[in-house]
């Protein structure tokens, strides 16, 4: 005896959407560089780098602009891709531009960011008071095929 059954997991044409991507999402990457000379009596020096398309260009512009401030030794002391960041220092007046203790921190969040940063750099700065010196986000970004 034979029969006719539908054929299981098909599709009729009817009513079906096939969805094509219009697009994708690009990764954007940032750096941030300090003088290391800063640990031992230099001036504050730092270079930032955001929405950069690879890791190493944001690495490199962070450095080269950390140099154009007058840094002797810059080096990075963090990188981020596709969330944001926040550098926060010891309040101008309450200490020199000189043995500065700063704090890097990311997060997915540009506040969390910045209140981290603080956070920690008041618990390591000895009772200073600390604020934000820079934050930014480099978020990924969306480009449409064309």
């Amino acid at each position: 005896m034979g029969g006719c059954a539908p054929i299981p997991s098909g599709q009729s044409g009817a009513g079906s959407s096939s969805s094509v991507p219009t697009g994708k999402w690009e990764t954007r990457w940032g750096a941030l560089a300090k003088d290391a000379a800063t640990q031992t009596g230099g001036r504050l020096a730092i270079g930032v780098a955001e929405a950069k398309k690879s890791k190493n260009e944001a690495r490199s512009l962070a450095l080269s602009e950390c140099q154009r401030m007058g840094g002797q030794e810059c080096k990075i002391i963090l990188e981020y891709y596709n969330q944001c960041a926040a550098l926060a220092g010891p309040v101008i007046g309450s200490a020199p531009l000189t043995n500065v203790t700063t704090v890097a921190y990311r997060s997915p969040s540009e506040d969390e960011a910045k209140e981290e940063s603080v956070r920690l750099c008041e618990s390591e700065g000895k009772g200073r008071s600390c604020t934000v010196i820079y934050s930014a986000c480099s978020m990924s970004e969306f480009k449409p095929y064309r």
